[in-house]
Formats: C-alpha cells, structure tokens, sequence
C-alpha cells in the first residue's frame, strides 16, 4: 500500500472515531503532500486558530514516520484554512517589511510556530534590504524579529 494511502486511511480513521464525516483532497505544494479535510464540521477540526489542525497533522506525522521514516512531512489543511493563514501572513510581514525598509526601525511578528517562522524568512530570502531572525530558547512559539540589513 502506497504511503499517501496509508496516511489517507490513517487520518480518515483517527477523524472517523472522533466522529467526525469527512473527505480528503490530496495536492502537492513545495515536494510534500498535502491533504486538505473537507467536512461539515471544519470548525471543530480547526479548533481556536487551527490549534486542533495543528495537533492531527502532528499526530498523523508521529503514526506514519513510524511505518516509514523516509516518508515526507504530511501538511493537513482543512478547508483551505492554513492555505488562508499562510497569505495573510505573508501579506502582514510584507507590511512590516515595508515599514523597516521606510523608517529604519525593526519590527516583531505576532509569535509563531516553526513552520510560520520558516514560511516568514523564506519570504525575504531575496530581499537584500530585509533581514530575518529568531531568538534562541525552548519555547514553541517565537517572535521574528524584521530588520534593515545595515
């Protein structure tokens, strides 16, 4: 059985004895699958700022890098939610960026989990006026610090 399948039947069962009906679109996007829940009830499934979206993809990764660790990380959307969170991101620390380049003065992000943190510094890459940073520590969710590069 083909990995994406697995993980397929594995997330439609976790949901199913939650209760949960649902259907799942399976795209690509940067080389990894991702598997979109469609469902009348997405709302529970997103939970408060997609914190429940957050812990099925984490457990789905945990249930499928057991069988397979080569597998790629496994992103779960639900109604295109993360898709949504994503641009708006991206059109908020755009702003900030703006900002820093037109006023010199650095700015902070909201705190973000790691993917949101990866997802902001690869948007400035290219940029060579913008710099990106993280602070150190354990905590899960860390401020990115946007900066002219001097």
């Amino acid at each position: 059985m083909s990995t994406y399948l697995e993980a397929e039947n594995t997330l439609k069962t976790l949901l199913g004895k939650l209760g949960f009906e649902i259907s799942i679109e399976i795209t690509e996007s940067d080389n990894s699958p991702v598997f979109n829940i469609i469902s009348d009830e997405s709302q529970s499934i997103i939970g408060k700022n997609g914190d429940r979206l957050e812990d099925i993809q984490y457990l789905l990764n945990r249930i499928i890098s057991t069988k397979d660790d080569s597998t790629p990380r496994i992103k779960v959307d639900c109604q295109g939610f993360r898709k949504n969170q994503e641009k708006e991101l991206l059109e908020t620390v755009k702003q900030l960026a703006q900002q820093v380049k037109e006023t010199g003065v650095e700015e902070k992000t909201n705190p973000l989990n790691s993917y949101y943190r990866r997802i902001v510094h690869n948007a400035f890459v290219d940029d060579a006026e913008i710099e990106t940073t993280s602070p150190g520590g354990d905590s899960r969710f860390k401020r990115i610090v946007i900066s002219k590069v001097s």
